[in-house]
């Protein structure tokens, strides 16, 4: 059975990832014990991910890289900001246990929609975040194994995701 979609893909790799022609970096290794699962042609993974495995079957190995612009993109100077530290402010005192140097936060942008900021410095008048994905500028380079492919069960399609070891657990 093939890679493709509808069909659950089950893998063991290692992502590996650099920015600025950096040497690579470990960001993430799964294997057979904890693998990683996707439902093929959902929307779940990178396209450039899904592409690189379209039509491999179980056993069937890999190596390939994806560019940063391709993956998430490109570091962003710009969605670096200084967000007042009014913002932060819960009967008027600071929310310290929640907005941490190196905490991600979850905010809303002005249409209310949910972001991740990484907090980066906090001063007396402002908490500077960082709102680029945390592999925003990497170069991905994904090394593994295809575990298995197998028919997605109607629920699975139903929801949009795998469920089971690998996947998503209700």
């Amino acid at each position: 059975m093939q890679a493709s979609n509808g069909k659950v893909v089950v893998l063991g790799y290692t992502l590996t990832g650099s920015k600025n022609n950096e040497p690579e970096e470990l960001i993430e290794k799964t294997d057979d014990h904890h693998p990683f699962a996707f439902l093929f042609g959902h929307g779940g993974v990178l396209p450039d991910f899904e592409t690189n495995l379209a039509s491999k079957q179980k056993g069937d190995k890999f190596d390939f890289h994806i560019k940063a612009e391709n993956a998430y993109g490109n570091f962003e100077k710009d969605y670096v900001v200084k967000v007042n530290k009014e913002a932060f402010m819960i009967d008027g005192k600071f929310d310290s246990n929640r907005v941490k140097v190196d905490a991600d936060v979850e905010m809303r942008d002005q249409e209310g929609n949910p972001l991740i900021g990484r907090v980066l410095q906090i001063t007396d008048a402002f908490v500077e975040m960082d709102f680029n994905h945390p592999l925003a500028g990497f170069d991905l380079h994904f090394l593994g194994d295809v575990l298995e492919v197998r028919d997605a069960t109607a629920e699975e399609m139903d929801h949009g995701h795998v469920h089971g070891p690998g996947g998503h657990h209700h």
